[in-house]
């Protein structure tokens, strides 16, 4: 089969830029894609972190320290950029100028400012697809409820709860890091860290809430800095914010949780939807189950857990039998990425990664949560704007 290859600059060349890098070098574990993502260039302000990829990535043709040396590159078509949220704007600005496509790490601007400057630049330039990484929803699981919600199955929706949760900041050991100060990761804290994987579906569901109360917590106030002092951690480590859905004659309470400090789970992320017709849930602590409820009035009320086989939204040479795991979710997002490139709106399933719009739809939902945790209130959030 005849591919078409799409040639990549990575601008930040830390874990998830690895990440990136290491499903591209696993394409050939997908099946009957006509397209191959192949990076030529990258680049991190610290010379020493695209060794890895110079070392280890036989396709990179060109490593720079300075990101627009990288976009005045005629080889490179699109971008992946995982750099800290504080440079967000300005990089994925200058990307967007540069007419280069982008897959932008959430959450697309370190306050709701910087993501309208963001999105004033994607109105400037329609020809450039943009879109924010969020991999857990290409689960098989995740997958089988937005296909039940897209069927109408629940009936009337009672509650939803979705939520992404670490454990790996319990250590007050641990070494603070870019993400604890609001110079670099923003006033969210783990909100704009770890909510648009949160937020993904239920935006895609237009589940929009007309308020919010958020409860945040700083558990941990103070961390190591490496060189014998403790310094103070300045953002919310979590979160949980109580919204309020109403839309198509529905009104329904959804919660919305995002910790880095969840004792006992390293990397989970889950969404639970109960309805009068039809419940369902899926978490990544089980990534081969998922559960469901279905009801008629009168009839027995009973959870029913089964397998979730190997289906994934593009094709793999792996067995059914298998368990789908993160990097190939990962591997799944970048397929949705590089279809959306390379054939436009006829992609060879429906599912895309989450959009600038959705992006977007979280800063609206963070920003109340703010200042509902500063006044203790109920904020009403406006989508009309």
């Amino acid at each position: 089969m005849s591919k078409k290859i799409i040639r990549f600059g990575v601008i930040g060349c830390g874990l998830m830029g690895k990440e990136f890098a290491s499903a591209a070098a696993r394409w050939c574990h997908l099946t009957n894609v006509d397209f191959e993502p192949k990076i030529v260039a990258v680049c991190d302000a610290n010379s020493a972190a695209t060794q890895w990829f110079q070392d280890n990535i036989p396709s990179v043709e060109a490593a720079y320290t300075d990101y627009k040396e990288l976009l005045a590159n005629p080889s490179v078509d699109a971008v992946y950029c995982a750099v800290p949220h504080h440079l967000h704007a300005q990089i994925y600005i200058d990307i967007i100028e540069s007419g280069k496509h982008l897959l932008g790490e959430k959450p697309f601007g370190i306050d709701q400012e910087a993501n309208r400057l963001i999105s004033e630049a994607i109105i400037k330039y329609p020809n450039v697809i943009v879109r924010c990484s969020s991999e857990f929803p290409f689960y098989p699981g995740a997958l089988q409820i937005f296909q039940w919600v897209h069927e109408n199955k629940f009936g009337k929706i009672i509650e939803v709860e979705a939520g992404f949760w670490h454990s790996s900041d319990l250590d007050p050991t641990k070494v603070i890091n870019w993400k604890r100060r609001i110079a670099t990761n923003g006033e969210y804290g783990c909100m704009g860290d770890l909510g648009m994987h949160v937020l993904h579906l239920p935006m895609r569901y237009g589940w929009k809430p007309k308020s919010v109360r958020a409860l945040l917590s700083k558990i941990v106030p103070e961390r190591p800095d490496g060189k014998g002092n403790m310094v103070p951690c300045e953002t919310w480590d979590n979160a949980i914010l109580a919204c309020d859905v109403e839309m198509e004659g529905q009104q329904f309470p959804m919660i919305l949780s995002t910790k880095r400090i969840a004792p006992g789970n390293a990397n989970t992320w889950f969404i639970r939807i109960t309805g009068t017709d039809f419940s369902a849930e899926f978490t990544t602590k089980n990534p081969k189950q998922v559960a469901s409820l279905p009801y008629k009035p009168g009839g027995n009320q009973a959870w029913h857990v089964v397998d979730a086989p190997y289906k994934s939204a593009y094709g793999t040479i792996t067995g059914g039998i298998f368990e789908f795991g993160f990097s190939d979710s990962i591997l799944q997002m970048w397929a949705a990425f590089c279809d959306e490139l390379a054939h436009g709106k006829d992609t060879q399933q429906p599912f895309y990664c989450a959009t600038p719009e959705e992006a977007a739809g979280s800063h609206r939902i963070f920003t109340a949560a703010l200042e509902s945790n500063r006044t203790g209130q109920t904020i009403p959030i406006n989508w009309r704007d």
